[in-house]
């Protein structure tokens, strides 16, 4: 792979050819992989295919701050080493579905990082060309959404040339100053 520099001098067709080959090539790694994956910012869930009519207690999964081992009872492991990044342990989990499927849940420690893979020895992805999902106001935690919502109002009330909200709570306060203090004038003063 080559630098960033040399990708900027590249005509749009040659980053499109580029940009193709490197997708292609992401893909036939990934599709080599014993499991499936996808991530979101704050979690990173595997899908890991087992044997039809395979049951819980036949497997081995070991899930660990860094670490991540997936096998069956007397067969050599599936996937095995060291995670990309560190998770939250207590909110990672692991289930069988249909007796055929194997879902890891890997809840990140830093939920604001893309994984580049699951395991450091196995093919990375370019999370440059990550295309993130839309989120709901919904998702959010409060204080993040609160914030969200206070930029959104803003940014309505700048393209409406009014003030923001920032705005509104100096213009209040100088209100409430003047309505306490009626003997200064305040006719000649300029704020800002």
């Amino acid at each position: 792979m080559s630098s960033d520099n040399d990708y900027d001098k590249l005509t749009k067709e040659e980053r499109e050819a580029r940009d193709k080959a490197d997708r292609e090539r992401e893909v036939a790694e990934q599709s080599a992989l014993p499991y499936k994956w996808k991530q979101e910012l704050g979690e990173v869930d595997i899908t890991v295919p087992v044997p039809k009519g395979t049951r819980a207690r036949d497997l081995i999964v070991v899930i660990q701050k860094k670490k991540l081992s997936v096998g069956l009872k007397g067969q050599e492991k599936i996937m095995e080493g060291e995670l990309c990044k560190e998770i939250k342990l207590e909110d990672s989990t692991w289930t069988l579905e249909d007796q055929q499927s194997l879902l890891i849940h890997l809840e990140k420690l830093n939920q604001q990082q893309w994984w580049d893979n699951v395991l450091t020895h196995h093919p990375k992805i370019d999370t440059r060309k990550i295309q993130p999902e839309n989120s709901k106001l919904s998702d959010l935690d409060g204080e993040t959404r609160g914030m969200v919502e206070k930029m959104m109002f803003d940014n309505q009330q700048k393209q409406m040339g009014k003030p923001t909200s920032d705005e509104l709570k100096k213009m209040e306060a100088l209100k409430k100053f003047q309505t306490a203090h009626p003997e200064l004038d305040f006719s000649n003063a300029k704020i800002s």
